[in-house]
């Protein structure tokens, strides 16, 4: 299974970025996903997630600012952030909750993406 992060770049304060991620590989069911952050000098932490229903959850710093999405079926996750700051300035990891199958058993981990970087200069 893996997770294949795209988007990210450079953006002005104020402006708008998307971050794009698909799961690939034979996985028997997909449940949460999810968006992590990673600022230098800093531990990563959460930002926003969705269940497999399309409850979302987020972080309180970038509530009204940020909108995660999924398709189940291409298996993608997105984020698409506006009124960028410069705090928002960090690694961005994508995350799934997967089951896979493997024989006759079911094993459930959480995949990770490879982290795209996000810039916001002021």
């Amino acid at each position: 299974v893996q997770l294949q992060a795209s988007g990210g770049g450079l953006a002005q304060a104020g402006g708008s970025l998307s971050l794009s991620c698909e799961v690939s590989g034979n996985t028997f069911s997909i449940h949460d996903m999810a968006w992590y952050r990673q600022a230098p000098g800093k531990q990563r932490g959460p930002v926003a997630s969705i269940t497999t229903s399309g409850s979302t959850n987020y972080e309180d710093s970038v509530k009204g600012r940020f909108t995660i999405s999924r398709n189940n079926v291409k298996k993608t996750v997105s984020l698409q952030m506006t009124s960028l700051k410069p705090e928002d300035t960090a690694v961005y990891y994508c995350s799934a909750t997967v089951k896979v199958l493997t024989g006759d058993q079911i094993h459930e981990f959480d995949a990770w993406g490879q982290g795209t970087q996000v810039t916001v200069s002021s």
